[in-house]
C-alpha cells in the first residue's frame, strides 16, 4: 500500500487531508477512470455503452484526465476530463457540439475548456471530494489561461416531469448571454419556455445535479433547452462559466482550495 500511495502522491496537482487529485498517466489511468464511469452512468445511471465494462468514447484520446484518489486505499473516488480550446473557433470539436448549435461561441477569442463525464463513487459521500476537485479545476484554469468553462450539465433520467421545475428555475434566472445562446440541433429536446410557472425552488434545487448547482452559484448560465440523450439515460442542459464573471469572494475562495 504504501508504494501505491507514494506512486498517486508523485503526480500529484493538489493534495487535502487524505484525497489526492493528479492527471492521469498512460492507459492504466485511463481505464480506471472509464470504469468507475461505466460504474457511474451504466450500473447506476442506466446508461448504454458499447465498451462492455467501461464507458468510452472517441473523445477520451483527445482530453486530460482527472483522477481523485484517496491515499488511504488506493481507490479512484472522483474523475473527469478536460478538453482544452485555444478559442471559439475550435467548439465544435467539443463533446457538447454534438447536441448544441454553438456557432454563437465561434467569436470568443480567449481560451476554454471543456469539463466532461464528471462522476464520483457512490461509496463516498465526503465533501472534501467535490472541494478537491473544484480547488484542482481552479488550478487548471489558472495555468492554462482559461476565460470560459463549458459542458452539459446531465439531469439523471429523461422523465422531463421530474425537472420541469429545475428547468423552470434556470430559465427564469440563468439563460446565457443572447449572443452566446446554444441554439436547438438534437432531435428531442425540451423547451424550458414550455415548463410553466417554477413551483417549489427547493425542490428544483434538489433535482439539480450538484455541478449545475456549484456553477449557477459561481455565475454560470445555460441553454434555453435541454436535450435528451437516451443512449446516457439522461437529460443534458449547456452550462458556461464565464472566470472573469465570477464574484471575488467566489473566486478567492475557490483558489484558496488551489494551494
Amino acid at each position: 500500500m504504501g508504494k501505491l500511495n507514494n506512486d498517486i502522491r508523485r503526480g500529484a496537482l493538489l493534495q487535502k487531508g487524505r484525497y489526492v487529485a493528479r492527471f492521469g498517466d498512460g492507459a492504466d489511468d485511463l481505464l480506471a477512470a472509464q470504469a468507475l464511469r461505466y460504474r457511474c452512468f451504466v450500473n447506476l445511471g442506466g446508461a448504454i455503452v458499447s465498451c462492455d465494462g467501461y464507458d468510452c468514447d472517441s473523445f477520451d484520446d483527445g482530453c486530460t484526465h482527472v483522477l481523485i484518489n484517496d491515499c488511504v486505499s488506493g481507490d479512484l473516488v472522483c474523475c473527469f476530463r478536460l478538453l482544452s480550446l485555444k478559442n471559439g473557433a475550435e467548439i465544435n470539436t467539443s463533446y457538447a457540439a454534438q447536441f448544441y448549435d454553438l456557432s454563437g461561441l465561434n467569436a470568443v477569442v480567449t481560451p476554454m475548456i471543456e469539463v466532461g463525464r464528471f462522476c464520483m463513487s457512490p461509496d463516498v459521500a465526503d465533501g472534501d471530494v467535490l472541494r478537491l476537485a473544484w480547488g484542482a479545476l481552479a488550478r487548471v484554469v489558472d495555468d492554462r489561461g482559461a476565460k470560459l468553462l463549458f459542458g452539459c450539465s446531465s439531469f439523471a433520467g429523461v422523465d422531463q416531469a421530474v425537472a420541469r421545475d429545475s428547468f423552470a428555475m434556470l430559465r427564469d434566472g440563468h439563460l446565457a448571454p443572447v449572443d452566446w445562446a446554444p441554439q436547438v440541433k438534437a432531435d428531442e429536446t425540451v423547451r424550458f419556455s414550455d415548463c410553466g410557472a417554477l413551483k417549489d425552488r427547493t425542490a428544483a434545487l434538489r433535482a439539480m445535479p450538484s455541478l449545475l448547482r456549484s456553477y449557477l452559484a459561481m455565475g454560470g448560465w445555460v441553454s434555453d433547452h435541454a436535450v435528451i440523450d437516451r443512449a446516457m439515460n439522461t437529460m443534458h442542459v449547456f452550462t458556461g462559466l464565464e472566470i472573469d464573471a465570477v464574484p471575488p469572494a467566489r473566486a478567492a475562495a475557490l483558489r484558496a482550495l488551489a494551494t
